[in-house]
């Protein structure tokens, strides 16, 4: 929601089997389908596609990216969903299939095929499902005793290596040609529940190398991701990868890169090219994401249209954002091609008296050659335009969705 809400490009419905917090978040929302595994889900998802008028489907969980996958690889999905083929998702969904397929390409964990094969000296040992996601079921186990109680209980339970390092996800893009655009490394600094609550960007040369290999060996397209753990001595080993969005990916989208945008536009058959910016970033995830950045600024150029006025309201994200900048002496320069009276427009939004500065110019100016202030950041909902300024004056650049950024409260 956060990285397509504000697009206008496409318009976003939510969609979930429990009516929850999503119907406070999504203007148009469906809650109660039926679970992923009942029988008439696929009939009933069919029917709010037509209804709604859908374009594509994004599945957000492991088990509805693999149905909505063999859904479409045998015709009974109503529109085409965002994730890899299926025979990627099948490998993905395994935890035993995904370690046999990259044995000897990349490291993955010991896997210890029972119990009787863990001598006194391997423990500890971890014990995962085949088939899950977060941290639900696994165990990190210390003695035989509870290592025999366990796999006696629950036989499908993976044993393995215990790997005591620090954890990382790579958050990845792959475009429609088999290109990987994109691998930006992340440190999981505080898991809750299996998923990362507290992030930041982390450079390793290995995370690039590693989803070259995991690229060339399945099939994928759009947003992906993979999972590393250390080794005591160092060695990163995978741990799982999946073709669907990851929640701690808006870590991705607070330096530019929106990958779900992405991927719709890449499904769209349009040309994508991903420029992040590259100052420090760090989230944290409660019930809203929270940013901390080193960006300092006195001036802000601003877009209008498609960014203060969406959809012909005010976009009040930005607003907010404005009032901020009022409130710590920032000035902002409107910069914009409005191809009304700008004054007449801003009279008519109430929005007169707000702006230090308007720059009005013409359809085939260069808004780089308006831009004097150094100490600045530029906002517009083009990527053409942010890549622009990015080039010719090195300033950090901002989408719509990219606000929050910014915000203090």
């Amino acid at each position: 929601h956060r990285s397509l809400n504000v697009s206008t490009h496409f318009t976003l419905v939510g969609a979930s089997s429990v009516d929850d917090h999503g119907r406070f978040v999504y203007e148009h929302y469906i809650g109660g389908l039926p679970q992923v595994h009942e029988g008439n889900f696929l009939d009933n998802l069919n029917q709010i596609i037509r209804e709604q008028d859908i374009a594509y489907v994004i599945p957000a969980h492991d088990d509805v990216v693999l149905a909505l996958a063999k859904a479409q690889s045998e015709g009974k999905l109503a529109c085409p969903v965002i994730t890899s083929e299926v025979a990627t998702c099948e490998v993905a969904r395994s935890k035993r299939k995904t370690y046999q397929k990259f044995m000897g390409q990349l490291p993955v964990p010991h896997l210890y095929e029972g119990a009787e094969r863990v001598g006194d000296d391997d423990l500890p040992v971890f014990l995962k499902p085949d088939v899950g996601q977060g941290s639900k079921g696994t165990h990190v186990v210390k003695s035989r005793e509870e290592l025999n109680f366990l796999t006696g209980q629950q036989t499908e339970l993976l044993v393995l290596e215990y790997l005591p390092g620090n954890e990382y996800t790579i958050d990845c893009f792959t475009n429609r040609d088999g290109k990987l655009l994109y691998a930006q490394g992340r440190e999981r600094k505080r898991i809750q529940n299996g998923i990362s609550v507290d992030s930041v960007p982390v450079n390793d040369e290995r995370f690039k190398r590693y989803a070259e290999i995991i690229n060339t060996h399945v099939s994928l397209r759009g947003t992906w991701f993979f999972q590393l753990k250390a080794r005591e001595d160092g060695e990163l080993v995978l741990l799982e990868f999946a073709p669907r969005i990851a929640g701690t990916m808006g870590l991705s989208r607070g330096l530019g890169v929106n990958l779900p945008l992405l991927s719709l536009f890449d499904a769209d058959g349009v040309e994508v090219s991903i420029t992040p910016n590259t100052y420090e970033l760090e989230i944290d995830r409660a019930l809203e994401n929270k940013f901390r950045h080193n960006l300092t600024y006195r001036h802000v150029y601003l877009d209008f249209d498609d960014l203060v006025i969406v959809n012909g309201k005010v976009n009040t994200r930005v607003m907010a954002f404005v009032y901020q900048c009022i409130n710590n002496g920032v000035e902002i320069h409107l910069l914009t091609r409005h191809r009304e009276v700008l004054q007449d427009t801003l009279a008519k939004h109430r929005l007169t008296g707000l702006f230090n500065e308007l720059i009005q110019i013409a359809e085939s100016d260069e808004k780089t050659d308006y831009i004097t202030e150094k100490d600045a950041i530029f906002i517009d909902d083009s990527f053409a335009e942010r890549q622009k300024v990015q080039q010719q004056h090195g300033l950090p650049t901002f989408d719509g969705h990219m606000i929050e950024v910014l915000m203090e409260q």
